[in-house]
């Protein structure tokens, strides 16, 4: 079994910063890429912001600049900080991470955590 537990998420004003958290824990052999999505009321889930386990990260255009990933691979734990923030970063918030589980077999799998609501309000 994998969990990812995500926190931080609540309401602050437009201008204002948030950070996330998510931890992974289970029967984990390694992380590769770890990442954050959002999920505005009626509309698709979009990447926010990705990092590999080489530090590489990748940024929405909407959110370059303002949030900045980052994670601690010795607690399984990505971050999402997030500054400047306007009404339209408002939604539901999804940690992501692909997870080999074991040292045996090189197959890995997309986890997801239960989200947290981000409202940021104008």
């Amino acid at each position: 079994q994998v969990q990812l537990v995500e926190s931080g998420g609540g309401l602050v004003q437009a201008g204002g910063s948030l950070r996330l958290s998510c931890a992974a824990s289970g029967s984990i052999f390694s992380i590769n890429a770890m990442g954050w999505y959002r999920q505005a009321p009626g509309k698709q889930r979009e990447l926010v912001a990705a990092i590999t386990s080489s530090d590489i990260t990748n940024y929405a255009d909407s959110v370059r600049g303002r949030f900045t990933i980052s994670r601690d691979n010795a607690k399984n734990t990505v971050y999402l900080q997030m500054n400047s923030l306007k009404p339209e970063d408002t939604g539901v918030y999804y940690c992501n991470a692909d997870i080999r589980r074991t040292l045996w077999s090189p197959r890995r799998e997309d986890y997801w955590g239960q989200g947290t609501q981000v409202t940021v309000s104008s």
